[in-house]
């Protein structure tokens, strides 16, 4: 019975750093103003009748704060990517000159930041649900347990360990909506 108390708290904390990392997937693709690789991140692109990851066709980096420069290994590419990006309709202007991509990140103005933040909230809201859900479902495992045998107040010390982990992981979500609501507002 304990190794199976063990391993559903093992589970149970795997799934809650899984909706953390996740949800930091998810807050990296809202731009905050300044260039970043990672806001491409989710673009594909036909590379011989396989959607490939635009991360593995070219390179990505940010030569300023304001740039975004892509630079494909294979130049008949730069065509494909640049309709790519205007394709996945993320609010960038790729210029192509033939050897890189050069995509200049407006400014963000202060109703788009407001969106933004209201966007990284409902991320945030949509991962404590997550983890409210995985609380759920081990407390409805350690209660088959408790069915099969085990003793009560090990099902108690389980669950409030599961309650440990959701408070925790519940105050994870917090510090990154915080730490990316200052940063989106941050001018």
């Amino acid at each position: 019975m304990e190794e199976e108390v063990q391993m559903y708290m093992e589970e149970t904390e795997d799934r809650m750093k899984n909706s953390i990392l996740h949800l930091e997937g998810q807050l990296a693709k809202i731009r905050a103003g300044k260039a970043s690789p990672g806001m491409l991140d989710g673009i594909t692109i036909d590379y011989y009748g396989t959607d490939t990851p635009l991360n593995q066709l070219a390179n990505i980096n940010t030569p300023d704060p304001k740039t975004i420069q892509v630079q494909a290994w294979e130049k008949n590419l730069l065509g494909t990517i640049e309709k790519a990006i205007l394709a996945a309709n993320i609010g960038l202007n790729p210029m192509n000159n033939g050897e890189v991509i050069h995509i200049s990140v407006p400014p963000l103005t202060e109703e788009r930041r407001l969106q933004l933040v209201k966007q990284a909230k409902s991320e945030g809201e949509d991962t404590k649900v997550s983890i409210r859900n995985t609380r759920k479902w081990a407390n409805d495992e350690f209660k088959k347990l408790k069915e099969e045998g085990l003793s009560e107040d090990r099902q108690k010390r389980a669950e409030e360990e599961v309650q440990t982990f959701t408070d925790n992981y519940s105050k994870k979500v917090d510090e990154l909506i915080l730490a990316k609501e200052k940063d989106i507002l941050t001018i």
